[in-house]
């Protein structure tokens, strides 16, 4: 799959920059929410940006080593918080009830049986990624089947007129495979300052996780192509989300 990204036009800029800055208020008294708006009207590229029906999709995946002990609680969890996000529990539903969003949870590749339910997409790959530790985390077809399903929810939204999609996910198991993913690809990064306590580690945990990491890097190697990197190490609701 071939991605072609380019980065806005920025001849926009200063038009931009003048509407936001001849509002009723003083130069810079939003903050953050001024660079924001700059950055979305160059996107859209329009001096009148606006977000039209915005959306959350949740990805939702198992990863192989969460059983190997990389995370403080069991791979159940994925299932349980998907259950949790139907419901209507979870700290995104609130978010997005509070502000207007709309919200779809994507089942990506969890070990789990949902069934047919309202507000989730079933698009499982796998019942959860094989072991990064042992071999590679999925094939390459698997991840191929990720990135193409995760571009067409994008597109399906977009052809019902959303032009502002937000992406999370869960999956047990998931900082670990994003410290991996972080160090292969970001220049300079260290494994060890690139992997956190996750759900909570304590002090063993952590040390346990870093062991386990490395263990996986002497496996696959610090892979510098991204899809090659997703193979080695990634979720598959990392895969879809990048797709």
């Amino acid at each position: 799959m071939n991605f072609t990204i380019s980065a806005p036009d920025q001849t926009l800029a200063p038009r931009l920059q003048q509407r936001i800055d001849t509002k009723t208020k003083p130069l810079g008294a939003l903050g953050r929410l001024e660079a924001l708006a700059l950055q979305i009207g160059l996107v859209q590229q329009t001096e009148t940006p606006a977000l039209n029906q915005p959306h959350i999709m949740v990805f939702a995946g198992d990863h192989g080593a969460a059983r190997a002990g990389v995370s403080a609680y069991p791979q159940d969890v994925t299932w349980q918080m998907v259950e949790n996000f139907l419901a209507g529990g979870a700290a995104i539903n609130v978010f997005s009830r509070q502000m207007g969003l709309g919200l779809t949870v994507i089942d990506a590749g969890v070990n789990h049986d949902f069934g047919k339910r309202p507000g989730l997409i079933d698009a499982k790959i796998a019942p959860g990624t094989d072991n990064y530790i042992e071999r590679p985390a999925m094939s390459a077809a698997q991840c191929e089947a990720a990135l193409v399903k995760g571009r067409e929810l994008a597109h399906a939204l977009a052809a019902n007129g959303c032009n502002c999609v937000g992406f999370g996910e869960m999956g047990i198991g998931n900082t670990a495979a994003a410290s991996l993913l972080t160090h292969c690809l970001v220049a300079g990064s260290d494994l060890a300052t690139v992997t956190g306590r996750g759900t909570g580690l304590d002090d063993a945990g952590l040390a346990r996780k870093q062991v386990l990491l490395k263990q996986a890097l002497t496996r696959g190697g610090r892979q510098r192509d991204p899809l090659v990197a997703l193979v080695q190490y990634g979720g598959f609701e990392i895969a879809m989300m990048v797709g």
